[in-house]
């Protein structure tokens, strides 16, 4: 069994955390490496439907560890929010954490200068942030004189004059900026920290060389991406992207592990397209049918509750993204949403002033002019979310399955036909025989 990585191929929102939770077994460590609590990965399993943040999907497994990597910004008051939500629910989620002490804290001050952010930039400028405070966070952790990390919790008393400098520089900041009445008090945040640390700082330690043991004992590692690689901050659709690197390419600086640790690369990708926030979205639907969509699919964001962007299949984008991320299979999700329709779309391509191209334009404003070069197929009916073999679905579905093979050249192994854990299909028997043989849930 080889290490592997679970990513989005789209915009967020492909279905990344049911995949990565129907997958746990057959790994021993799950570990996010990117992002933060402006991730929101849903799992639905016995009837109870759980919305995870910042923790890693394995933390819901009881013999699975969950660790968060170096590249993940923490906000430590959501942490422990999500995490007491779970023990709430009988689920021990802490005792089986660990959190890199390399790893930037988002603080108050990060929330309230997103919200400033956005909230003074006009519709048309707008990037669509979830104003939890990552983009910040990540400035600062570039900017190096004003952050702070989980190892300052371990040693929080050398923080606290640190704190002091940054809180006024924060203050002068934001209020030259934006003109801001809030006021930031350095003892309170001080506190504030203070009444996480007990909790959160026997979770801190070395996660590279945690991971590194685990590897040498045999245990296998499952890593998990947060947002998608079309929000990639190198590769996305910029400046309308995330603020880290979202793909493959993220694992090794992100989990603090060799390049050559991923064997498998599970791409993720809904049989449809989603975007939430601003941005360029080719192929949209703002009319019946991209509502229908959004209602058959009920999409609305798990962390903002926004409604999502609907439209078809952008083949063009995802290929992009499978290229990008040396993608060895396909995941795809929501097949049962698209039932009952009369023909569904893909775009093969795109038209820019006459012209037909098949690659993503670098500028957004020329994006937001193209055209899709829409391939319909023959939809099909039914409901199939007891479906269990891929020859049992309705035909004008394997026929879709295969377009988005031939368009991909890489297979579609996992075909998610519910939002239950069950209601998945195995292309191959490899995840399925996997699973069952090493099932501990």
């Amino acid at each position: 069994m080889e290490h592997t990585c679970v990513v989005g191929l789209g915009w967020g929102d492909e279905g990344k955390g049911k995949i990565v939770d129907m997958l746990c077994p057959a790994f021993d460590v799950v570990v996010r490496y990117n992002g933060g609590a402006n991730a929101g990965h849903t799992v639905r399993a016995g009837g109870e439907a759980f919305a995870l943040h910042l923790l890693p999907t394995g933390v819901l497994h009881r013999n699975t560890v969950g660790v968060i990597g170096p590249g993940v910004v923490v906000d430590p008051i959501a942490l422990l929010a999500e995490t007491d939500a779970l023990i709430a629910r009988g689920i021990p989620a802490g005792d089986r954490l660990r959190i890199s002490d390399r790893a930037h804290l988002v603080m108050p001050y990060h929330l309230l200068e997103d919200r400033l952010s956005e909230s003074n930039l006009d519709g048309s400028n707008r990037i669509g942030t979830t104003a939890r405070g990552i983009g910040p966070c990540y400035a600062d952790k570039m900017r190096r004189t004003t952050a702070v990390r989980m190892i300052d919790l371990v040693e929080l008393d050398r923080l606290k004059p640190a704190l002091t400098r940054i809180v006024g520089q924060k203050r002068r900041v934001l209020e030259a900026a934006y003109g801001a009445a809030e006021e930031l008090d350095a003892e309170r945040l001080f506190e504030g920290l203070r009444s996480v640390a007990d909790r959160l700082a026997p979770l801190v330690c070395d996660t590279s060389l945690f991971l590194e043991s685990e590897m040498a004992s045999g245990r296998k590692l499952l890593f998990e991406g947060a947002n998608g690689m079309l929000l990639d901050i190198d590769h996305g659709t910029y400046p309308y992207v995330t603020s880290s690197q979202t793909g493959p390419q993220g694992v090794a600086s992100g989990a603090g592990v060799s390049p050559w640790i991923v064997q498998r690369r599970i791409g993720v990708t809904k049989a449809y397209s989603t975007r939430v926030g601003e941005g360029p979205f080719p192929t949209e639907l703002t009319d019946a049918t991209g509502e229908r969509i959004r209602e058959q699919g009920h999409e609305y964001g798990t962390t903002t509750g926004r409604p999502r962007r609907c439209g078809w299949l952008d083949a063009v984008a995802i290929r992009r993204s499978v290229r990008l991320g040396g993608i060895s299979e396909i995941a795809l999700t929501h097949l049962d949403t698209l039932s009952g329709f009369e023909r569904v779309g893909i775009a093969v391509g795109y038209r820019l002033e006459g012209r037909l191209i098949d690659t993503m334009p670098a500028d957004p404003e020329v994006l937001a002019r193209v055209e899709p070069e829409l391939e319909t197929l023959a939809g099909w009916e039914g409901d199939i979310r007891g479906v269990k073999q891929i020859a049992d679905l309705p035909s004008g579905a394997q026929s879709f399955i295969a377009r988005i093979e031939e368009l991909m050249e890489i297979p579609v192994e996992i075909v998610s036909v519910g939002a239950d854990r069950q209601q998945t299909v195995f292309r191959t028997r490899h995840w399925r025989d996997l699973i069952r043989t090493r099932a501990h849930t």
